[in-house]
């Protein structure tokens, strides 16, 4: 018979890692859906009765998100403008009650190309940070997901928090997907974009394409070219399609490579249009 742990502390949950495999669940929003009329045969370790791991919390330089926090806990959160892209992302995750069960870690863990989460934390410069029963570190999430569906994380792992620095000057950010329609439903391709500004000008730009890759893909390119830029609906047409260079996109059930390629040009001039007009 498959067993069933459900650890109330951190260090209790990775003491069970260290001992043998087991499956780590927190909301099951994927785990679930992809065994429905299944036998479940995994050993679980359900993490979601350890406190530690939810919340979010303000720190000297840095955000921290627990791991098992909820997106409707992110959506929730009095948070800066610099999070208003994640916390677009979060409100298309699904529908509410996805949302109130999902985990922000789960949606990184779980490694979809699709995966709604992974471009606006990428375009927040975030970290993960990762323990063992030894030990505690942290990594760009750019170096975590190395393919689809597949992380850095070892069986022994678990990943507690993402952490999300202080930037330099004022920030906001901004986040869309393309998709049959407007919930529950896989992207055909998504945008998130970040913006400092300084003295009325673009100071650092961050901007990164989901689903037009097995990972989601920084754009250094036009992120480039931002730099200096007034801050208004002009920054669209910044946007050349040459900047797509790091995307590979596949064809699909939903979509065509050049589909997504167009799609994925159309909206970034969207999304920094937008962007710029807010800032």
């Amino acid at each position: 018979m498959p067993s069933y742990l459900r650890p109330t502390s951190q260090s209790e949950a990775l003491a069970a890692l260290a001992q043998r495999s087991l499956t780590v669940l927190a909301g099951g929003t994927d785990y679930y859906p992809a065994r429905v009329g299944k036998p479940l045969a995994d050993d679980i370790l359900d993490i979601s009765a350890i406190t530690a791991l939810r919340g979010i919390g303000e720190h000297a330089d840095h955000w921290r998100i627990g791991a098992t926090t909820s997106w409707s806990e992110v959506i929730a959160a009095q948070l800066p403008p610099l999070f208003d892209g994640l916390k677009e992302a979060a409100s298309e995750i699904g529908g509410v009650q996805i949302q109130n069960a999902g985990t922000i870690a789960g949606n990184l863990c779980n490694a979809s190309p699709a995966a709604d989460g992974v471009p606006p934390l990428l375009t927040l410069d975030a970290r993960v940070e990762i323990a063992d029963a030894a030990s505690c570190t942290s990594l760009p999430l750019s170096d975590f997901i190395l393919g689809n569906r597949k992380t850095v994380l070892r069986p022994d792992q678990l990943l507690t928090a993402i952490l999300i620095p202080k930037p330099a000057h004022a920030a906001r950010s901004h986040f869309a997907k393309l998709g049959a329609r407007k919930y529950l439903v896989v992207s055909v391709v998504m945008v998130a974009a970040t913006l400092e500004i300084d003295a009325g000008r673009v100071s650092a730009a961050r901007v990164a394409v989901g689903a037009a890759s097995a990972v989601a893909q920084r754009l250094p390119l036009l992120e480039a070219a931002l730099i200096g830029q007034k801050p208004d609906a002009s920054l669209s047409n910044r946007v050349q399609a040459e900047q797509l260079a790091p995307l590979a996109p596949i064809d699909d059930v939903r979509a065509s490579r050049e589909y997504r390629l167009d799609a994925a040009l159309g909206l970034l001039r969207q999304v920094l249009g937008e962007l710029g007009a807010r800032a």
